[in-house]
């Protein structure tokens, strides 16, 4: 007999998803276009043994008591309606004891991970997120040979559109930067059973380029200057910088090449199309010499404080050369001699950050025609997958000049990631990429910032509406964050929509969610979640979401240049003017986001906390927990930020001294809190650093890198800071005892001494401090606890009452 918790599901899959297990209504134009890339990657792939055989290597990993209860099978499109799908039916012998119970077939083995997932998920009540962010609940899966049984008929589900994409250009140094094989097969195993089929393979390319620049004369010093260190390697790929943080030793470009090679070896054989990166202009200084009639360009200033040329004004070759294509060409063969095979599937974004230096249309042409033919040269098949990020900040790209480099390259031969379209869809103001085929794909997170955020509406709607839209060219969904592993509810509804033919009922889907995500249905659990749906994963305002809390992007600001605006008791997400906010008086400031009541976020903590006791020994809850409470208390930080400025503007220096304790006081908490879940701890990243290096002097170089991006980010002075300080912030225990509490002293200390002394509070020297303490943390050789520690219920509680449960000390 089915448990009330499978039938609960079954009763609502039934009522709530029906309609989402039939054959797709239509394709669009552009699926039309792609055609013939898709017919020739569907001969191409592994063969069906190989992708079963990958398959069923998941599930043993992911569920190894139960591997036995499933028989997985590859099919043709034909068998699917002529489009890809996954296909959920009892197995024959189902009541066969021993014989398995379910039979799961799909196109690939990427469909039939995607069918188990959907099986797991709609019919076991199961949940499967990255393992910091709670991992697999799994406990709600009935014992080996109970499984539940579908219809007669069993369920069909079809992609509505061929691709779903996953990654973006820097997620591979946000957070893959340190991932050894092991993380790496947990990774691929998590994009198949989501769906994913698309994904950026970006690792190991430094090595590939070292053979191919030294083909044309590139010395090994030459490179070193070239190369970024491995947490920069990102933006050293993108032109933004050179050398900072590297060398590389040889040793880098050596593993880092063999693990490449396991992650295509995997993705193939589960019959993805993985992404390769192509030439897209950026050479090394020393090509100058040797290429003396070449158009090289030496590009501006990204972000250095000074201009300082030993890591900025990197060099681009220009498209119309010919040495370009000739390079292009190079990059292309030497992937395939290394790599074996290609899935003609190739990223390039020269124009990111890089705005071309004339706007006529026919030059922006050619330059685009030159970029393609540069991959075509050494792979006749290819097509060109471009980030769309450049249509949507740079005012160069004017509907002539955007035109002018989409229609550069032969129709379905290229393909634009609509990268934030599910606040700015692009596809609105270009008529559909002017006939170009894209991808509809929520950004989300920057820089891997821990911050509870999101547009669920916009994630249930936004994909149905681009591909029914008239004239739609949209070839696929995918997920485009600077980092992973944060709120999984966003990632899991994105994942779904892969398969949802119709915008999805998110009021009830969230429902589901979260007796999915605990194993159980827990009433103020659900309350607490309905609350969350309507408030942090409800920000409509369009904001870029980069995390500028106080706590872990500290104001680098004159006290006597903070504004504060009244009416703090905002009630209504909409009323900007309403928010207890900071006003941005200088280029150093970036007042924190914030876009829903804390009143009833607040109130959504109580009931999770009150519920907590059904849940004890939950992972999934267990984190939710933590970051709800980070959350509630890193907003209330903001607001004794500003009573403590408001005490100093008011000359109040006990008050100053008061307000600076209690926010330190709550800096060291909330790390007391972090602890308790493996998913906010800094040691795991900095330790993992260190295991992929050879010998002492690497493991100082990578924890350097390590240390780096997640604080000052890039080069500054003594008294200039970088100008992407905080830009990677994490509210990670560790950083906050560490770093981010004793910024925040030097900085209360200067006030309490402007007091004392009767002079204004010294800017300069503020600053000064705070960049030798980054200077030294990055430096630092401290060792950080790498397993959690304490009980994030009880911590939780303490907290709340600590310094919400009290109104007067509840300022919302």
């Amino acid at each position: 007999m089915d448990s009330p918790l499978v039938a609960a599901v079954s009763l609502v899959l039934l009522a709530s998803f029906l309609l989402f297990f039939s054959f797709a209504q239509s394709s669009t134009i552009g699926v039309g276009y792609i055609s013939k890339i898709l017919e020739i990657q569907d001969r191409e792939r592994a063969l069906p043994s190989v992708q079963v055989a990958a398959a069923r290597g998941v599930l043993q990993r992911l569920l190894p008591s139960h591997s036995s209860s499933f028989e997985f099978r590859i099919v043709s499109k034909e068998q699917c309606g002529g489009e890809s799908c996954f296909i959920i039916k009892n197995h024959p012998s189902f009541t066969r004891r021993g014989a398995p119970q379910i039979l799961i077939s799909g196109v690939t083995g990427v469909e039939v991970l995607a069918g188990l997932h959907w099986y797991l998920k709609y019919w076991c009540g199961s949940h499967i997120s990255w393992d910091k962010t709670g991992g697999a609940q799994l406990n709600s899966i009935p014992k080996l040979g109970s499984l539940p049984r579908l219809q007669d008929d069993g369920i069909l589900v079809q992609r509505p559109v061929p691709w779903n994409y996953y990654q973006n250009a820097v997620t591979s140094s946000y957070s893959f930067a340190w991932w050894d094989w092991k993380r790496w097969e947990k990774e691929i195993d998590w994009m198949a059973l989501q769906g994913i089929n698309l994904p950026l393979a970006f690792t190991g390319q430094e090595a590939i380029w070292q053979q191919v620049f030294q083909k044309f004369n590139i010395s090994k010093e030459d490179l070193d200057d070239f190369f970024g260190g491995p947490a920069f390697l990102a933006w050293s790929r993108m032109a933004n910088l050179h050398r900072w943080g590297g060398p590389l030793p040889q040793s880098w470009f050596d593993q880092q090449l063999v693990l490449q090679k396991k992650i295509l070896a995997r993705m193939y054989e589960l019959g993805m199309t993985p992404v390769l990166p192509a030439f897209s202009g950026n050479v090394p200084a020393a090509l100058r010499n040797i290429f003396p009639s070449a158009k090289i360009t030496r590009l501006g200033n990204w972000f250095s404080v000074r201009s300082d040329v030993r890591w900025c004004c990197t060099y681009l070759l220009d498209a119309t050369d010919p040495l370009f294509i000739e390079i292009g060409r190079a990059f292309i063969e030497q992937q395939l001699t290394e790599y074996g095979r290609t899935s003609h599937i190739y990223n390039c974004d020269t124009f990111d950050e890089n705005t071309p230096p004339v706007d006529d249309p026919e030059y922006i042409s050619s330059l685009g025609g030159s970029i393609f033919e540069g991959m075509q040269s050494g792979d006749s098949n290819a097509v060109w997958l471009m980030q769309g990020w450049l249509f949507s900040y740079d005012p160069f790209w004017r509907p002539p000049q955007t035109k002018a480099l989409l229609h550069s390259v032969p129709i379905g031969r290229l393909v634009v990631l609509d990268l934030f379209a599910e606040v700015k869809p692009i596809r609105d103001t270009s008529e559909q990429f002017y006939g170009v085929p894209y991808i509809w794909c929520m950004l989300h997170n920057f820089a891997g910032n821990l911050e509870m955020y999101g547009y669920l509406d916009s994630v249930a709607s936004g994909p149905v509406e681009a591909r029914t839209s008239e004239n739609s060219t949209m070839v696929g969904v995918g997920m485009s964050m600077e980092g992973i592993e944060q709120n999984p509810v966003v990632y899991d509804l994105m994942s779904e929509m892969a398969f949802q033919q119709n915008k999805v009922d998110v009021k009830e889907w969230i429902e589901l969610y979260s007796t999915r995500r605990y194993g159980r249905s827990v009433p103020t659990i659900q309350n607490a979640w309905n609350i969350l749906y309507h408030t942090v994963y409800n920000c409509t305002d369009g904001a870029h979401d980069k995390n500028r809390d106080v706590i872990v992007a500290f104001p680098d600001v004159n006290p006597n240049l903070v504004s504060m605006l009244q009416g703090r008791h905002h009630t209504n997400v909409k009323l900007v003017s309403r928010r207890a906010v900071l006003i941005k008086n200088t280029d150093s400031y970036e007042h924190p986001h914030l876009w829903y009541s804390t009143t009833e976020v607040v109130r959504a903590l109580e009931l999770f906390i009150a519920g907590g006791d059904e849940l004890s020994g939950s992972s999934t809850y267990s984190y939710d927990l933590v970051d709800l409470t980070r959350q509630v208390l890193a907003k209330y930080a903001n607001e004794l930020f500003l009573k403590v400025i408001e005490a100093y503007r008011l000359k109040d220096s006990h008050g100053v001294a008061h307000q600076s304790q209690m926010f330190l006081d709550l800096v060291e908490d909330i790390d007391t809190l972090l602890a308790c879940h493996e998913g906010f701890l800094l040691g795991p990243w900095l330790e993992s650093a260190k295991q992929l290096a050879q010998d002492e002097e690497q493991q100082i170089q990578f924890e350097w890198n390590a240390r780096t991006q997640i604080t000052m980010w890039y080069d500054n002075t003594e008294v200039e800071a970088s100008l992407l300080r905080d830009y990677g912030n994490k509210y990670w225990s560790g950083l906050l005892k560490d770093y981010y509490g004793p910024r925040a002293a030097i900085y209360f200390n200067f006030l309490a001494q402007s007091f004392e002394n009767g002079h204004g509070f010294q800017l300069k020297a503020w600053r000064r401090e705070w960049i030798k303490l980054t200077n030294n943390w990055q430096k630092s050789r401290k060792i950080f606890p790498v397993e959690s520690n304490g009980n994030a219920l009880n911590i939780s509680r303490w907290l709340y009452h600590k310094y919400l449960g009290n109104p007067d000390t509840c300022d919302h």
